[in-house]
This record gives C-alpha cells, structure tokens and sequence, in this order.
C-alpha cells in the first residue's frame, strides 16, 4: 500500500533483467491482489521496467563484461552456459531473447550474454518487449479476472507458493546450465 508500488516495482523489474535473481511477477502480483483495476498500468511498469533492464544488462555484456559481467556469471556458475548461448544466438537470436523473456529462463544471463555476443540490440529489444509483453499482461489480466479467488489461495498456502516459486527459480537456471 506504498505511494512507491509503481516504482519499486520498475525497479525489480530492471534489476531481475540485468542481475538480481529474483524475478517481479511476485512484487507485481502482490500489487494487483491490491489493485487489479490497474492492472494494465501495473503490467506496463513491469514490462516497462524489464526492458530497461534488458538493455543495461545488454551494455554490461558490451563493455563492461570484463568488469561486471564475467562477476555475475561466476556468481551463478554459468560460464559454459554463456559459450552455448552464444552459438544459440547465431542461429536464433530473436528466439533465444523471447524464449527467456517468456519463461522462468533466468533473463539477466541471456542480456548479458546478447551484448558480449553483439546480437542486435534493436533484436533484443523487440523480442524483450514481445516476450515481457506477453508474460507480464497475461499474470495481470489473471489476476484482474481471478483476483479475489487467487488472493484467498495466495493467503492460504503462501509459503507452498513461495517454494513452488523458488524452486521455478532454480529450475530456470537448471534449464540454462542443461539446455543451452
């Protein structure tokens, strides 16, 4: 119930996309379980937010690799991941950043990755707002048409939801280590 919701939850948003684990489809469920009428707004913030951060996780993976980027891929273990998204974006650059955007993928490794690889950023951009888009609208209008429903099973079994998001979580990293 913060006057700040809009902004910290850009804020996740942007971080999610470029570094920080935690995705914000929780922070923006959250929100709309208070507010669904704004659900549009909401999801725009969110997308909003994602894409922004898409585009500093492109620049980390650009110019600054050496200095932040190589850090966050040795934090998450994932440097023969990044040798194989690279040859996934040569085959399939608008794929690779849609599919991440879409899914529980960890998408701050697929935008770092596009900037150390020199994908086009315009690509990245497209198929960041595509596959945001997409995800961030489709949860929001879930929760505008099942709000009050989804609130009452949100409040019941919140901490089996909260595990069955984290292990989302780690499958998605699971998935970048065994997929690419």
């Amino acid at each position: 119930h913060s006057a700040h919701m809009a902004a910290a939850l850009f804020f996740i948003a942007f971080v999610e996309s470029s570094f920080f684990p935690i995705p914000p489809d929780i922070l923006m469920v959250a929100i709309l379980l208070i507010n669904s009428e704004r659900w549009r707004y909401y999801a725009g913030i969110t997308v909003l937010g994602s894409v922004f951060g898409a585009a500093f996780g492109y620049a980390i993976g650009w110019g600054f690799y050496e200095i932040a980027g190589q850090k966050i891929v040795d934090f998450y273990n994932l440097q023969e991941t990044m040798n194989l998204i690279g040859a996934r974006f040569s085959q399939h650059s608008f794929l690779t950043v849609f599919t991440a955007a879409f899914t529980p993928i960890p998408f701050k490794i697929i935008t770092i990755s596009a900037g150390l690889f020199k994908i086009s950023f315009w690509q990245l951009i497209f198929a960041s707002i595509v596959g945001r888009g997409l995800r961030y609208f489709a949860i929001a209008y879930a929760i505008r048409l099942f709000g009050e429903k989804i609130s009452k099973v949100v409040y019941k079994y919140f901490g089996a939801i909260s595990i069955a998001v984290v292990a989302l979580i780690i499958a998605g990293f699971f998935a970048i280590k065994f997929l690419f």
